[in-house]
């Protein structure tokens, strides 16, 4: 157990008196008058035993109830970087619509429109789906026969979008712009006071809802994605595809430096989260596994 650490906790939270392993303070968090807020240094976790105020990391409570110096300190123990503030990522590529861009979100239907509206009910989307996302189409062009979903940044401004075929005969699925790729897709639309998920593409984010597509990257300390996430949320689900239990693992690794808990969603049973509907998702986000060290090292190895 490390002297350090314990005596950062005891600058915010007090004094305390010690149980076999168990170093037990008063709980910022119900404040009873008795210190029932008992910390295990070994195992990296805490419990208070009135109001049941629990946490798989240590640093979660640095985080939230140290001083400024107590959370600098902390994290020069640990190693890692402090994400507190991220500013956002400026768009190296100016991105825009392609001139054949007809948007789906009016209420006339155009006949050139139903192929890509048939495609579209077909992964289970609805009206409301294709309004909120402002999904539109290109019947001719560079993007000619492909859905297009545009993406916004925090300032309400286009940044990228993606551009998926709905022609059967096209080998190519996806054409999408160059621009910049560290960013969120549709970050204007995100509520980080919610539950965030990461999958892998836009229409998995369609079904997980609040959630942000890798667009088949993964995952650096140095992201603008992984900065955001570490700066404003206590915990992320992963939901990834099937096949991609190697990018799940580091992810997972990675997160869990930086004291985010990981909560992995079971995606067996279908290719990706896109192919799932609603209700299924969110069923099988309820029974989301907690990825303890235990069970990602033996997993891990398993692999």
């Amino acid at each position: 157990m490390s002297q350090r650490k314990l005596r950062i906790i005891k600058d915010f939270l007090g004094s305390y008196y010690k149980s076999k392993d168990e170093f037990l303070f008063y709980c910022p968090k119900c404040k009873h008058h008795n210190k029932k807020l008992s910390l295990n240094f070994d195992k990296n976790v805490f419990k208070c035993w009135i109001c049941d105020y629990v946490g798989k990391d240590l640093g979660r409570l640095v985080y939230s109830h140290g001083t400024p110096e107590n959370k600098s300190q902390w994290k020069t123990i640990a190693g890692i970087i402090d994400f507190s503030e991220v500013d956002e990522v400026e768009e190296i590529v100016e991105v825009s619509l392609p001139e054949e861009f007809v948007t789906l979100t009016g209420k006339e239907i155009n006949p050139l429109s139903i192929p890509s509206r048939k495609y579209l009910k077909s992964r289970g989307l609805t009206r409301d789906d294709i309004v909120w996302w402002k999904m539109g189409y290109c019947p001719d062009g560079k993007y000619k026969e492909r859905v297009l979903i545009p993406s916004f940044n925090m300032k309400g401004n286009l940044n990228y979008f993606i551009a998926r075929s709905y022609t059967s005969g096209e080998w190519q699925k996806y054409c999408n712009p160059p621009a910049e790729r560290d960013f969120i897709f549709n970050e204007l639309y995100l509520d980080w006071n919610k539950d965030i998920t990461i999958v892998e593409g836009v229409f998995d984010a369609i079904v997980a809802a609040n959630a942000i597509p890798l667009l088949g990257s993964t995952l650096r300390e140095n992201s603008y994605i992984f900065q955001k996430i570490v700066a404003n949320c206590d915990k992320v689900y992963i939901a990834l595809d099937s096949d991609a239990k190697s990018k799940e693992f580091k992810i997972s690794e990675l997160f869990r430096l930086y004291g985010v808990d990981v909560y992995r969603i079971n995606t067996s049973g279908f290719g990706d989260i896109g192919e799932m509907d609603k209700k299924t998702f969110q069923t099988r986000k309820k029974t989301s596994t907690f990825v303890s060290l235990d069970n990602y090292l033996w997993e891990k190895l398993s692999f």
